[in-house]
Parts: structure tokens; C-alpha cells; sequence
């Protein structure tokens, strides 16, 4: 990761993200822990007694030994090259915010973050499968439910979730728009007080938090798509990205200032919606049916 002299810290404290606490580490264990703390005590028992199964996984430089190494265990596998490569297109959707949103093409074959998110909550649930399965099924869903609600993995425009997309922020000016809400953007939205998962749900009651556990993975889907489509886009091209083309755009310290709550919503969004994936599989035994989108 980019590493940044404390001088330049200081002097571009509202731009620059710590590489630390970048959204590819500390984005998918801000979800995971939200949702651990929003859990049923039972189901917060059976998540800690499969991660104790962790070594059967058998990749030693990859751990699951917490619930936040769980989460970012499906990017930690991806130099394992062939052993993983399967999973490469489950991490996102490339819904085109250009067109009516449908998840039938970016999820042909169930190559997709959402169908991946199906997929792995009824293996973690089905207790007759072997722990091994399920183990890895619990590390799959706790990072692709964090990965579903990171809006550059949920639409885009044919420029591969944004990666295409030249950007500046800040004084940073080799970037792309999907590396800013992966890393910078996300890193100032969670870190902004108050801070952490607790400090993140404080912002909502129990009536906001129950609501956004309704609906489906395709529900959630379409809710993405359209945060990518609303704020994503429109406020780094400041014009309908539909129609703009616009060279090296910036994103300036007022649409960052917009865009902090909403990734700070789409978080919270995501550990519920994990919560109550986890509650249903691992206490009920109950899971999305099989669908083909």
C-alpha cells in the first residue's frame, strides 16, 4: 500500500485515507463486527466455533481466527492463483447504471457477488455438510456481503466497477474512482467520528436498523446500484454520466463531505443484512432458495 510522509498527512488531513485503514481490510471487518455485534447470542457462539475450525481451510498465510480476518479472507486467497481463481467474479456485479437495472447479465452462471451471497448462506446452512464447507461458506458470505454493499462493486458503467475510471482526490492524483470508494473514501467515512461499528449504528435507532433488514439479495442489489448511480458517478463527473465525458475528474472536498454519510449508511446497511443472514443459517437453518437472476 501507498505510504504517506506525516508531513504530507498533515497537510492533507481531509483528503488522504491511511493506508491502514484502507476499505480492503477495514471496510469488510467494519461490516463483519456490526453485524457479530447485532447477532443473536447463539448464532454469535456458532460463528466463533466454526472460525476455531479455521485451520481446516488449510491456507496458513490467510487466517480466520477473528471474525475480521474472516471477512477479508476471500481477497487474502487470491495470490493462491489457481486454487481460487473460480472466485475472481463473485466479489462484484457489473450492473450498468445506464440502463434499467437487471442482474441477469452480470450474473450469468451465478458469477456474481450477489448470487455468491445466496449461494454461501444456504451452504452455511445446510449442518449436514462437512465443517470444512462450512467454515469456508462463513468466510465467502462475511466478505461478499461487504463487498455488495461497496456501491463500485454493485454498478458501473462498462469501466469494470470504476477501476477505468481516472480520478483525482485530493492532492492524490493516480487513482481511479473504484480505488476512492474502496480505499480513501471509505477510510474517511469510518473513521469520522464517531468512528467503528458501535459509532456507526449510533446513528440510527432500532426501527431504521430493522427496516434496512428487509428484502432479498436483490433488493439490496438495486439499493447499490442506485447509491452508484445517485452519488457515485454524478458527483465525480458533476453531470449525468450517461451523457458526460469528462477527462481526469476531481473529487472536491464538498462531494467527499456528501458521500461520507452515505458510505457511512451503506455499511450499516451491509452488517445488518449479514446479521440476519448469519441468524437465519446458523440458528433456523434457513437460506435464500436457489434462483437463477
Amino acid at each position: 500500500m501507498i505510504r504517506f510522509l506525516a508531513a504530507t498527512l498533515a497537510a492533507c488531513s481531509l483528503f488522504i485515507a491511511s493506508p491502514a485503514a484502507a476499505y480492503w481490510e477495514y471496510g469488510h471487518g467494519l461490516v463483519a463486527r456490526i453485524a457479530m455485534n447485532e447477532v443473536r447470542p447463539e448464532t454469535r457462539a456458532a460463528i466463533r466455533a466454526l472460525l476455531a475450525q479455521g485451520h481446516l481451510l488449510e491456507t496458513p498465510g490467510c487466517s480466520v481466527a477473528t471474525v475480521e480476518d474472516a471477512s477479508y479472507w476471500a481477497d487474502c486467497i487470491k495470490p493462491m492463483g489457481d486454487r481460487y481463481a473460480y472466485a475472481f467474479p463473485w466479489h462484484y456485479q457489473n450492473v450498468n447504471i445506464c440502463k434499467p437495472f437487471d442482474l441477469g447479465p452480470a450474473c450469468e452462471g451465478g458469477n456474481c457477488v450477489a448470487a455468491q451471497v445466496e449461494r454461501n448462506a444456504r451452504l452455511l446452512a445446510d449442518h449436514d455438510l462437512p465443517t470444512s464447507v462450512r467454515v469456508e461458506a462463513l468466510a465467502f458470505l462475511l466478505h461478499f456481503v461487504g463487498d455488495l454493499h461497496q456501491p463500485m462493486h454493485a454498478g458501473d458503467m462498462g469501466d469494470r466497477g470504476g477501476n477505468d475510471v481516472e480520478a483525482l482526490y485530493g492532492v492524490i492524483d493516480e487513482t481511479n474512482l473504484h480505488a476512492i470508494w474502496d480505499g480513501y473514501l471509505a477510510e474517511r467515512a469510518f473513521t469520522t467520528p464517531p468512528g467503528g461499528p458501535e459509532g456507526l449504528v449510533a446513528g440510527y435507532d432500532r426501527a431504521d436498523l430493522d427496516a434496512f433488514k428487509q428484502g432479498d439479495v436483490v433488493d439490496w442489489s438495486r439499493d447499490m446500484w442506485e447509491v452508484s448511480k445517485t452519488y457515485a458517478y454524478p458527483l465525480l463527473l458533476d453531470a449525468d454520466p450517461c451523457d458526460a465525458e469528462v477527462e481526469r475528474p476531481v473529487l472536491s472536498q464538498t462531494d467527499i463531505e456528501t458521500l461520507v454519510p452515505v458510505m457511512r449508511q451503506s455499511a450499516v446497511k451491509g452488517g445488518m443484512r449479514l446479521a440476519r443472514l448469519l441468524d437465519e443459517a446458523l440458528l433456523g437453518g434457513k437460506a435464500p432458495r436457489f434462483r437463477r437472476f
